[in-house]
């Protein structure tokens, strides 16, 4: 038996055991159900360490890289449609792209991803506009430590969601934004991502707010409308009337909003990007979220670097420490292994690596974006780890997450998968440790 060292208790020393004992409160609560995904393990049972050094550099690395962006995506933003097509940006989020709040953070919920090298932390990418994993980072990997006795990196960090939320509402306050009626949305059927939104909307402590799928949503005239019946004041209405959404939280990315229609074939997706466009709609992430979202971005802010512009000397030697050569087209890297990424993909869906010849040595098997021009990087290897899960020993490579809530490094993840980390790469939670080396 494993003794947890806080509450006093012992956990099962036989796997399937310890962790129906560690996921059964979580799931028993309600705050984090998808442990297991699609009828497999998804959430494992042991606790990768983690120093505090390791910990202090991914926040120092995402902080860095995260004013990085603010500054290019700022710029990007006061471009026009060449600029804004050549990064992938659909033509429909045109006028969204143009709304600027705050030019000092890209995004208000962030999340990097990082490869610990030999030669420190590479980040792979900048998921910016709808990042998951956030109910793993910030909730449930401080359930897992307590249980265990032990302590959580991520301690603290919900605060600066909660604080990020009001922040942003005041900004779009300030705007002249109406926020009277603020409405958190997914797609209702799917697990993880209603439970990350309806997570999220609890801890925003924003007044109000209510929780409605995506598909109870409306598009009338000028206006994105919701049923008044899923809004806390309203929920004893006998007959719930459709109200005007001022304010939106959305985990649906912008671009596939822009292909969004109804069965009779009209675009409501585009309709609602015009709305947020006319200043009708407010939405969390903002729109720089979305801008900074294209991998193109990474290419863009390296061919800046090369060509030694735009740039401060210290903003130059952040990007040639933490980001990898980035190019849309593989030329540059031919003579050794690198990546092909589509600029809009996600969960490793359509990623291609390559040998120095240009053969494909390993690709993802996803078509979900295949169609989507490329970046291309070199191949950084992920240090492999040897876990334990339902299946037995599991021997994989480790990618570290750390998010960036409006402009501040916070709550770090760590993923188990193979070269490409996919959507059922596994989660493992982590512990904080006075160690050094332990990746």
């Amino acid at each position: 038996m494993q003794r947890d060292k806080e509450a006093g208790r012992e956990l099962p020393s036989g796997y399937a055991a310890r962790r129906e004992t560690l996921y059964e409160p979580l799931r028993r609560d309600g705050v984090f159900t998808w442990d297991r995904m699609y009828g497999e393990e998804y959430a494992l049972a042991d606790l990768y360490p983690i120093s505090p050094g390791e910990l202090a550099q991914m926040r120092e690395a995402a902080e860095a890289l995260g004013r990085i962006y603010a500054k290019t995506v700022s710029i990007v933003q006061q471009g026009g449609p060449p600029l804004w097509a050549e990064l992938g940006l659909p033509a429909a989020a045109f006028d969204t792209l143009r709304l600027r709040f705050d030019e000092s953070v890209a995004t208000m919920i962030g999340r990097f991803d990082f490869a610990r090298t030999r030669e420190g932390w590479k980040m792979l990418e900048f998921n910016s506009d709808t990042p998951t994993g956030i109910v793993e980072a910030f909730h449930a990997n401080g359930v897992i430590c307590a249980a265990c006795g032990e302590a959580d990196p991520n301690e603290g960090c919900e605060e600066q969601l909660t604080e990020a939320f009001q922040d942003m509402l005041n900004r779009y306050r300030e705007e002249g934004y109406p926020t009277e009626r603020i409405v958190f949305s997914a797609l209702g059927w799917h697990e993880e991502d209603a439970g990350t939104t309806r997570y999220l909307m609890k801890l925003s402590g924003l007044p109000g707010a209510g929780f409605v799928p995506l598909e109870e949503l409306r598009v009338q005239d000028d206006r994105l409308l919701a049923p008044l019946d899923k809004l806390p004041e309203a929920r004893d209405s006998a007959e719930p009337a459709m109200e005007p959404v001022d304010v939106w939280y959305r985990l649906h990315a912008l671009e596939k909003l822009a292909e969004d229609q109804d069965t009779d074939g009209y675009p409501t997706g585009v309709r609602v990007l015009e709305l947020i466009g006319e200043g009708r709609l407010a939405i969390m992430n903002p729109p720089s979220g979305f801008a900074a979202q294209t991998k193109a971005m990474q290419a863009l802010i390296w061919s800046l670097h090369e060509t030694g512009q735009f740039y401060t000397e210290e903003e130059q030697a952040v990007i040639g420490r933490y980001m990898l050569p980035t190019y849309m087209e593989p030329g540059p890297l031919a003579g050794a292994s690198y990546v092909g990424k589509p600029i809009l993909g996600r969960e490793g869906s359509g990623v291609t690596i390559y040998d120095g010849g240009g053969e494909i040595l390993e690709t993802s098997g996803e078509l979900d974006y295949a169609e989507q021009p490329m970046v291309y990087q070199p191949f950084v290897e992920l240090p492999r780890v040897r876990v334990e899960t339902l299946n037995g020993p599991f021997e994989g490579r480790l990618l570290w997450g750390c998010f960036l809530i409006d402009g501040v490094g916070s709550a770090v993840i760590a993923r188990v998968g193979g070269n490409i980390t996919s959507n059922m790469a596994y989660y493992l939670p982590c512990a904080l440790k006075e160690m050094e080396n332990v990746t």
